[in-house]
């Protein structure tokens, strides 16, 4: 399983996207679902239905219903944790689904998200054991 962020799920539904071979390629290697909070199956259905229609919609949800998409929950205390982040790392900034990949990282801990934002995702920290540590950033 690998934490999943908005930009690589769109590049690979929709087959116009500049980066859909690095992300299909990327996705490939990738063993169990991808995993996706609902803040970014929101902004991935928005700019999928602006980019590529429907039918790329479609094809997310067909990959949630089939297992290859996970989708997990955020209870209220993770939203207030995600809220939290985002005040920590304002000066960054965090939107709120790169907040709430990190409490899910936290939370289950998934230590990779494939992500375009590099320099976000490093420089993000999550809680481990006593201390904190960096996500490992894929691709």
């Amino acid at each position: 399983m690998i934490l999943t962020d908005t930009g690589p799920l769109v590049a690979a539904l929709d087959a116009g996207d500049d980066a859909h071979e690095v992300c299909v390629a990327a996705m490939g290697r990738v063993s169990g679902p991808l995993v996706i909070t609902w803040p970014v199956l929101t902004e991935a259905m928005y700019l999928l239905g602006e980019r590529a229609g429907v039918a790329a919609q479609l094809r997310l949800g067909a990959m949630i219903e089939h297992g290859g998409v996970r989708l997990v929950e955020l209870g209220q205390a993770d939203l207030v944790r995600a809220v939290g982040l985002m005040k920590q790392y304002a000066d960054t900034p965090m939107d709120f689904a790169d907040a709430s990949l990190v409490v899910v990282a936290e939370r289950d801990r998934l230590p990779t998200v494939l992500t375009f934002d590099r320099r976000g995702f490093e420089t993000y920290r999550v809680k481990a054991g006593r201390g904190h540590r960096a996500l490992e950033v894929v691709p």
